[in-house]
């Protein structure tokens, strides 16, 4: 695999991993988003003054509205963090 399909498959794992292990597999729960970026993007959360900061990141995952954060959803974040990290993004 290219370097890009094995980092879309990276992605794809990660979510499957965390995904369901508190009810459906198709999305990741409050808890379930707060265990992935504990694990995987443990620099953000100490980067967070306060908890506060981390439930209104959460918050505003959920673009739906479901209390839930889907794949797409998902995939938002890992993007404008991504964004966030590399200096080709424009500051907003």
């Amino acid at each position: 695999m290219t370097q890009l399909e094995t980092a879309m498959a990276i992605l794809m794992k990660t979510f499957d991993t965390y995904a369901g292990a508190e009810g459906s597999k198709e999305s990741l729960s409050k808890a379930e988003v707060k265990t992935l970026l504990e694990k995987e993007l443990p620099g953000l959360l100490k980067a967070a003054k306060n908890q506060e900061e981390v439930d209104k990141l959460l918050k505003a995952l959920d673009m739906n509205g479901d209390s839930e954060v889907d794949f797409s959803e998902f995939v938002v974040l890992v993007a404008a963090l991504t964004c966030a990290c590399h200096d080709r993004c424009g500051k907003k």
